[in-house]
């Protein structure tokens, strides 16, 4: 066996799409608009590849769901807060030892021109 740190093992899903109506102002609540949420979460996937089990991991296709769900579920003022909410999300799996989530608002109410606004947190489990 390949000796590994766990540390370095990480699944990533970039790029998740979700409309919601977050934001300070009444025109974000109302119309909503397009959030765009990059994970990581790092966990040691070595006992998942050396049994080849599912269930040794975690599952992408359903923890991108419920990013999604955290996204779209009870507006709030900030993407800080979106993010903090979604880092919970992510460490409610048991294997998973520290997140990265990055949350981007590429509609944002900003009067200058720009490509993208985002905040980025880190968590790991107490």
């Amino acid at each position: 066996m390949v000796g590994v740190s766990s540390a370095r093992d990480r699944i990533s899903l970039r790029g998740i799409r979700v409309t919601a109506h977050h934001g300070v102002f009444d025109f974000e609540r109302e119309q909503g608009q397009e959030f765009v949420i990059d994970v990581e979460a790092r966990l040691d996937l070595a006992p998942a590849a050396s049994g080849d089990e599912l269930a040794a991991t975690v599952h992408y296709g359903e923890l991108a769901q419920e990013v999604a769900d955290a996204v779209r579920n009870d507006p709030v003022d900030l993407i800080e807060t979106v993010a903090e909410r979604i880092a919970a999300v992510v460490l409610a799996h048991e294997a998973v030892e520290e997140t990265t989530v990055t949350v981007h608002k590429p509609q944002a109410p900003i009067a200058v021109p720009f490509d993208d606004v985002a905040v980025t947190i880190v968590r790991g489990r107490a």
